[in-house]
């Protein structure tokens, strides 16, 4: 058995710490990854969301200005019919 002076106890706490370090630092490597990529998968989807929501605020307004065309097309079909006194059929 070894003695325990102030050289062993040094080199002792060092190992000790070169254990730790080479056990802690992946798991915080990797959880410190896993922090950073769920904030940019979350950024992400807020960004979907937000265009999501915008395809169906254009989708809506794509379908009024299709339906004040025909009402616009069928009106003026019936005007030009009536200044001409015929039917367009």
């Amino acid at each position: 058995m070894t003695r325990l002076n102030a050289k062993n106890s040094i080199l002792i706490v060092f190992g000790i710490l070169l254990i730790a370090l080479i056990l802690f630092v992946p798991k915080l490597y990797i959880m410190n990854n896993i922090y950073y990529k769920s904030k940019d998968i979350n950024k992400l989807y807020a960004h979907y969301i937000s265009l999501k929501e915008e395809n169906k605020f254009l989708a809506q307004q794509l379908e009024d200005m299709k339906f004040k065309n025909q009402v616009e097309d069928s009106l003026l079909i019936y005007s030009i019919e009536e200044a001409n006194g015929t039917k367009i059929k």
